[in-house]
């Protein structure tokens, strides 16, 4: 199974972006849908997360800025971010959690927010 992440790109400050990820195969009991970011010279970093029954996680950051969306029947999640700002510049790369030492990552997508 593959995770295709989609939707990057270069965006000036104040604008939006929205990412995908979708599966490349059916894959069961998905606990948590999530998107990490990893900026240069960072460690990677959690961004938002949604449970299977649709409980949110935000990182400090994120909050009021991106929301987090999942598709069950579509093994999809996405994740709208507005007011983006310079420092939101980094590779952004969704997880499918199922259980320890399970779980899946999508191969990253750029998002570049100039000033």
């Amino acid at each position: 199974v593959q995770l295709q992440a989609s939707g990057g790109g270069l965006v000036q400050s104040g604008g939006s972006l929205r990412l995908s990820c979708a599966a490349s195969a059916s894959i069961s009991s998905i606990n948590v849908m999530g998107w990490h970011r990893q900026a240069p010279g960072k460690q990677r970093e959690l961004v938002a997360s949604i449970t299977s029954g649709g409980v949110t996680n935000y990182a400090e950051f994120a909050k009021g800025r991106f929301t987090i969306s999942r598709d069950n029947a579509k093994l999809t999640a996405s994740m709208q971010m507005n007011s983006l700002k310079p420092e939101d510049t980094a590779i952004y790369y969704c997880n499918f959690y199922m259980g320890p030492y399970n779980s899946y990552w999508g191969q990253g997508t750029l998002v570049t927010v100039s000033s």
